[in-house]
Formats: C-alpha cells, structure tokens, sequence
C-alpha cells in the first residue's frame, strides 16, 4: 500500500532537490527519508530517483509518478478543510429554488458572492413555475426560494427584494383591432393565449389571467413563452424585465389598460419560519437581506 506519509515525503524531496532537504523541510532524519523512498520505491517496483549524478532527480516513470502523487496530496488537502469545514457546523449543500419571474441576473449576482466567499458549499440550483418553489419550500425540498409568496402566510418568513410588474402583451398586428380603454377580457376570447405551466404537483395551483374557454398554448418557462408572443402566436402576460427591450423597440405592445390588467409582484427570498437552520443557510439568507435593493 501507498502511504501518504510516503507522498509527502516524496514532494518534498523533489521540492528540495535532495533528500536531505527533504529530511530538513520535514524535520526528520535523513536516514529515514532515504528508508521511505527505498520502501515506496519496493511497492511500486520501479525506481523514482536517478541516483548517477550529483543531484537527486526523478527518473522519467518518477516524474509521471510525482504529477499524479501532487493531485492526491491536493485533494487530501482539500478533505482536511472540508472536514474541518463540516466539523464546524456548516453545511455542505444549499438548495436554493428560483421562481419563474424572478430576475435571474441579479438573483445570480448575489449568489455568485455567496460563492466566492463559501467555495466549499455546493449551491444545488432549480429553477419552478408558479406554485411551484412554494411546494419546494413546505415539502423540506429547499433551504429557500426566490419568487413570490403570501406575505401573511404564518408557513413563511420572507424578505422583500424586488418588484416585478407583469403586463399583458401582444405582437404588432396580432390582434385586428387596437385595445383602448374600452377594451375587456372577453375581446380577446378569440385569440390563442400563451400561458406558462404550473410545476407544483400537489397543492394548489396559482390561476393568474387565464380566460375560461379561450384556445391557448402551454410552455415550460417564461423564455419560450416570450418567443411565442413574439413571433405572433399567442398573446400573454410577461414579467417588464424580461420584455423591456421589445416594449422599447416595438417588437412587442402592451394591451393593458383599465380592464385588461396587469400586476405587480413583490420577489422575497422566502424560507420555513421557525426552521432549524444551518450557518451557511443564515449567511445566505443574511446576504440577500443585507443588499435590500439588490434587484432594484
């Protein structure tokens, strides 16, 4: 068997060019290191030092040999800190759940802080629709969620973020008359309706701005959904930020008006109230609570 006392000490004397620099750097006797590398040399059945010349160096198999041997001492490293890590009462996973009209770039922002300042936390991103983050989150499935909740839900304790308002949208000519202040849902009866999934498989579901008996098409995430409208085969509501450029250029219009209405939703980072929590999941949480402008 390989030691990894036996590694270290090959390192070093490769480190310090001979074995007795090794033997000083490890502050042991020069014998005894000369004894190691004869022992390592034995299990491994071929030499690592080409002893003919005045300095100690490594044979051509010692050199592939030494490469590998750096990858394991970093790695044994790298398990020494994690221990020391976890021993600590800090988690090594966080599972963070991102609603579908969050504002992903500047959510990412945050926890890519989070990141550079915790690399030995894994953050398990997923990204939900609707009801979904919600039954994430009561389902023990989730450290915590970015979206939307009832403020007044005793379930959750959550923090305000960002506001998001969602508008009603439609593709220049999509619809064959121009939406005034008369204009109400039962005008666009006729015409297709992009809705997004809703991905929670058990409570409730969220119906927002879903006209009974209307044709529409279903998708998975708020980007198809986008290209759809756009492209004149649906009209639907989208989150501004996603379609500020197309309001702005025209690609897109808003529909909205006194009775085709939009909303604005408030984005919190939510969490289990009265849930026992690990110190990385406090920090994170603390992370977002501390930039309350973060998302504008």
């Amino acid at each position: 068997m390989i030691s990894l006392k036996q590694l270290q000490t090959l390192d070093a004397v490769v480190r310090g060019g001979s074995f007795q620099a090794g033997a000083k750097a490890l502050h042991r006797s020069h014998p005894s290191v000369i004894n190691l590398m004869r022992s390592l040399e034995e299990t491994i059945g071929f030499a690592l030092f080409d002893r003919s010349g005045y300095r100690t160096g490594l044979t051509e198999a010692g050199e592939a040999f030494h490469k590998r041997a750096l990858r394991v001492l970093r790695e044994h490293a790298e398990l020494e800190e994690l221990a020391s890590f976890l021993k600590d009462g800090n988690e090594a996973r966080l599972r963070i759940v991102i609603g579908d009209v969050t504002p992903l770039d500047e959510t990412l922002r945050v926890l890519r802080g989070f990141a550079r300042q915790h690399p030995r936390v894994q953050l398990d991103l997923d990204f939900e629709n609707l009801s979904g983050p919600r039954e994430r989150l009561l389902d023990g499935d989730a450290d915590l969620i970015i979206h939307h909740v009832n403020p007044s839900d005793p379930r959750f304790e959550c923090h305000k973020i960002a506001e998001v308002k969602i508008i009603p949208v439609a593709a220049p000519g999509y619809l064959d008359f121009t939406p005034d202040s008369d204009t109400r849902y039962a005008a666009l009866r006729p015409y297709t309706q992009c809705i997004i999934r809703d991905t929670a498989r058990r409570i409730e579901k969220e119906k927002h701005f879903i006209l009974d008996e209307a044709h529409c098409i279903t998708v998975g995430d708020q980007h198809t959904k986008k290209s759809i409208i756009v492209q004149g085969m649906a009209w639907g509501h989208m989150p501004d930020f996603m379609i500020a450029k197309e309001l702005e250029d025209g690609t897109l219009l808003s529909i909205e008006g006194p009775w085709i209405k939009g909303s604005v939703v408030d984005i919190v980072v939510a969490r289990i109230a009265k849930d026992r929590r690990g110190k990385m999941a406090n920090k994170l949480w603390d992370d977002f609570l501390s930039i309350p402008d973060v998302m504008g």
